[in-house]
Formats: C-alpha cells, sequence, structure tokens
C-alpha cells in the first residue's frame, strides 16, 4: 500500500470513529504529505483574511474566508470561491485555527458534491489548553510544517 493510501485510510478510518460527515479527519503531518504527494490536492485555508496576515500562512494554500473578519460573519460567496477555485474531484483538504471552521467548510462542501473533503485535525495553531491559551503543543505551525509571515 503506497503512503498516500495509507494516509487516506487512516484519516477515513478517524472520520468514522467520531462521526463526521466527510471523507477524513487528518493530522497536520498527514496533510502536508498529501499536499505534496496526491496529485491535485488542494489546500484550502478558510481563516479570516486578518488571521492569515497577522498570523502566518500556507504556502501553495487556496485561501477562502469561511467566516469575515472583522464582525466573523458567514462568507456569503465561500461556495462559489470554492467551486470556482478547486475541482470538486480533488482532494479537498480544509484548515483554519483550531479545525472547528474547517470543520463546518469541509462539512458544507461535502454536502455540495465535493467528493474527497478532509479536515485538517488542531488547526493551523492548535487548541485551547484548561487556561484557554493556545497550547504549543499542536497545530500546523508549531509542528514546524511550512509556513510564512507576511
Amino acid at each position: 500500500m503506497g503512503k498516500i493510501t495509507e494516509i487516506l485510510k487512516t484519516a477515513q478510518l478517524r472520520a468514522r470513529e467520531l462521526n463526521l460527515p466527510y471523507e477524513g479527519a487528518l493530522k497536520p503531518e498527514e496533510a502536508y504529505e498529501l499536499m505534496q504527494s496526491a496529485p491535485g490536492a488542494k489546500l484550502v485555508d478558510v481563516r479570516t483574511r486578518a488571521e492569515i496576515d497577522w498570523v502566518g500562512r500556507v504556502p501553495g494554500a487556496v485561501e477562502i474566508e469561511w467566516l469575515s473578519y472583522p464582525g466573523m460573519k458567514l462568507n456569503p460567496n465561500f461556495m462559489a470561491s470554492l467551486e470556482q477555485q478547486v475541482d470538486k474531484e480533488a482532494l479537498v483538504l480544509f484548515l483554519c485555527r483550531s479545525a472547528h471552521r474547517s470543520h463546518t467548510a469541509a462539512t458544507v462542501a461535502t454536502q455540495a458534491g465535493f467528493t474527497a473533503c478532509y479536515n485538517v485535525l488542531e488547526g493551523f495553531e492548535g487548541d485551547r489548553n484548561p487556561k484557554n491559551q493556545r497550547n504549543k503543543l499542536g497545530g500546523w505551525r508549531l509542528k514546524g510544517l511550512p509556513w510564512e509571515q507576511s
């Protein structure tokens, strides 16, 4: 079994165990491997423009806000932008700050006919600790995966 197939099967099993409504759930390292190796895979960063500009971006990601800053209102053009920039048959990896907005985006994209939606667990910055702070343990950036800041 190839590395891509192994990662996808593991992510699909996670999604079934968590009863998720989309194809799979990936660890950040797995998502990065798929970005590099899976033909046509697209990472879709759904964080706000402000988050991407101030906190950092993933090189090569498609950037489409799920919620718009300020006000955190639903982006009414999300699906239209996604359909314009990403093929419905592509392997689509959704990323946000902590995997919550990306979970919703993956769910909605699946309902709209995207066939291979995956959520990147831990997000870009990781989950919060009991003190309501980013835990400094998880997430794309803290795992040392490629990112840049403007």
